[in-house]
């Protein structure tokens, strides 16, 4: 585990609501996955306290060891077929209104998992007609059959992550590539669909690095955009290299909206589903 000081700026407050507690004993009740545990997101006290989460299906352990990700990797269970109806029926009772759904990798199915998450879509969106969705979707291979499946649900916002600049990316990413994830990006937007992405700073990237991967992102049409600090969840996980300072964070924000996207989310503690309702 890094031993470096954190700064002030990453001091989280912990939750305390009665809505926190709710939201916490229905997940629990209902034996949902949510990228909020198993991420170890900071941000978890601050978006269930305001009622919401964000929803992981086809399991909590993933295909792909990725050096930043905090998610159990190893076999998978068999995807469960009425995932997509439990999750609309937890979207319900959570009074959710707008819902981010993300996943694990799927690789070993041969769909990669598109089928359920289309399904899952189109239940949410039965049950819960006023609800809007966000999918954060992993790259499945850069197959666009799978993508268009997910297209084709008729989410509000499809994200997918670039995670971190070019030169990084096969140090802390184990089978996704950086091209195939732009392809990805690129795939949404010409669908006419809102694409978002976002970063993690503090991996040992640097400021033209950044600029580069902003720009990368534009060229296929990102039109929002989250950056964040990288923090280490567990020991196992590839160490901090820096804190960067909310100035920087700042910086790149404005770069990035002189750039032309639409909404950029941009500071230490932004994860790519903070304040995710604003992005509809």
């Amino acid at each position: 585990m890094n031993t470096r000081r954190k700064p002030d700026w990453l001091k989280i407050k912990l939750p305390t609501s009665s809505n926190f507690t709710k939201v916490n004993k229905i997940i629990k009740t209902n034996g949902l996955h949510t990228i909020c545990t198993s991420g170890k997101c900071p941000n978890m006290g601050e978006c269930w306290d305001a009622g919401t989460a964000t929803l992981m299906i086809l399991g909590n352990i993933c295909t792909r060891s990725c050096k930043f990700c905090a998610v159990d990797t190893g076999k998978p269970l068999p995807p469960d077929i009425n995932e997509p109806l439990k999750i609309a029926r937890s979207v319900k009772l959570l009074n959710l209104k707008h819902c981010v759904l993300t996943s694990v990798d799927r690789d070993d199915l041969k769909d990669k998992g598109s089928e359920i998450w289309a399904k899952t879509v189109i239940e949410i969106k039965k049950l819960n007609p006023n609800t809007t969705i966000e999918t954060l979707i992993p790259d499945f291979d850069g197959i666009e059959e799978y993508i268009q499946k997910v297209v084709d649900a008729k989410p509000e916002v499809i994200s997918h992550n670039l995670e971190t600049v070019r030169s990084l990316s096969p140090q802390i990413r184990t089978r996704a590539k950086y091209d195939t994830s732009l392809n990805v990006i690129k795939h949404i937007a010409e669908q006419g669909v809102t694409a978002k992405s976002g970063i993690m700073l503090g991996l040992g990237e640097t400021e033209k690095q950044v600029l580069e991967t902003i720009d990368d992102l534009k060229a296929v049409n990102c039109s929002v955009l989250t950056i964040g600090q990288y923090l280490q969840p567990t020991k196992q996980n590839i160490e901090v290299q820096e804190y960067v300072h909310p100035d920087i964070f700042e910086r790149y924000k404005k770069y990035a909206l002189q750039k032309g996207f639409k909404f950029v989310e941009s500071s230490p503690l932004v994860r790519s589903s903070y304040h995710a309702e604003k992005h509809v």
